[in-house]
């Protein structure tokens, strides 16, 4: 079975580019764990890269998924939004089931 890696919007390596990410060493980590209200949450963060992630590159910054993450994201969209709400990084997930309102967990 063929996996497709996440693909990652011009417009979040543009935010990452806006802050700075790249000149400070880090790179987007976008990770899946267990919890939230659904099941499983996604967890987001600044980190260095790491032996296993997967690498995905645009316009000079990195957004890494790590192996145990990556299956859960196969063919997900990683975003950035802004909204009158805030601006955060999106991630749309076509292998989830549900997902809470807040779009920070989800189920499979």
């Amino acid at each position: 079975m063929l996996t497709l890696p996440p693909k990652v919007t011009e417009r979040a390596f543009e935010r990452l580019s806006e802050i700075g990410a790249a000149s400070q060493g880090k790179a987007l980590r976008v990770a899946v764990e267990g919890g939230g209200c659904s099941g499983f949450q996604y967890e987001i963060d600044l980190d260095e890269v790491k032996a296993d992630d997967l690498v995905l590159e645009g316009s000079g910054e990195k957004v890494v998924v790590d192996s145990v993450s990556l299956p859960f994201l196969t063919d997900a969209v990683i975003d950035f939004s802004e909204e009158l709400i805030g601006a955060r990084f999106v991630i749309e997930n076509p292998n989830a089931s549900s997902s809470c309102g807040c779009g920070t967990s989800f189920s499979m």
